[in-house]
């Protein structure tokens, strides 16, 4: 596995990670500020403060865990790819039945000039789990 690989995976488990922990300064420092998100239905999600504004309002009445499996990795240069199977799962913290989507995503990332990685793309094609 090369550095860069490794580098994207490190990423990958650090933003579900700090997602899970409701620390969003970490999730936000993995990403551009010209970030993309793709969400099937939904209008582009274009910008970081916009993703932290909709990320800093669900973590206050919402737990977030999610379990990514990275499929494939693709490094050419200073961009890359991973496309994953992703599971979330969104508990309202007044309790409740949690909701649980599934399905695929393909982020592209950009290699930063200090040598870390950061997303700067992101689509996701995740469904309400049967």
């Amino acid at each position: 596995m090369s550095t860069d690989e490794q580098s994207i995976r490190n990423l990958v488990n650090t933003w579900h990670t700090a997602t899970a922990a409701g620390d969003v300064e970490a999730v936000l420092k993995l990403m551009t500020e010209d970030v993309v998100f793709l969400v099937a239905g939904q209008p582009p999600m274009k910008g970081r403060s916009t993703f932290e504004a909709g990320l800093r309002a669900l973590l206050a009445s919402h737990r977030i865990e999610s379990i990514c499996e990275i499929q494939e990795i693709e490094v050419s240069g200073t961009l890359a790819y991973y496309w994953s199977v992703l599971k979330v799962q969104i508990t309202s913290k007044a309790g409740g039945k949690p909701v649980v989507r599934t399905g695929s995503a393909m982020s592209i990332l950009r290699k930063q000039a200090h040598g870390s990685w950061a997303v700067v793309r992101d689509a996701n094609l995740l469904a309400l789990a049967q």
